[in-house]
């Protein structure tokens, strides 16, 4: 069974950076899609980012879109997000995924998920 281990969280101002990586325990390639999800406090998680492990191809929901970089090192195995100009509502738990394929109205979500990170927590301070 792959792991996944996402690290690169903590405290960030507002209007800042912040790059997350996912470190896979063995090849991303053998799944489709990578993805990046957060749940805030009281809110349900939501995918903000996915690749597709072959073409890289990114999606990303409007909310992060024109701020957001996913990308992936395939020799290291590892997935980065990148989400510049930050702001309060990017703040969350952000989980990373490996999956079958990507919903077809919301392709910035993975779906058919295999493995799961236990997530990096990320707090804005304003």
């Amino acid at each position: 069974q792959v792991t996944l281990v996402e690290s690169g969280g903590g405290s960030v101002e507002a209007g800042g950076s912040l790059r997350l990586s996912c470190t896979a325990s063995a090849s991303i390639q053998r799944y489709y899609c990578m993805g990046w999800f957060r749940q805030a406090p009281g809110k349900e998680r939501e995918g903000v980012a996915a690749i597709t492990s072959g073409e890289e191809e990114t999606y990303y929901p409007n909310s992060v879109k024109g701020r957001g970089t996913a990308s992936l090192d395939k020799v290291k195995n590892t997935l980065y997000l990148q989400i510049d100009s930050l702001k309060p509502e990017d703040a969350g738990m952000y989980y990373c995924a490996a999956g079958g394929g990507h919903i077809f109205r919301r392709p910035w979500e993975c779906d058919g998920i295999e493995v799961w990170g236990k997530g990096t927590l990320v707090n804005i301070s304003s």
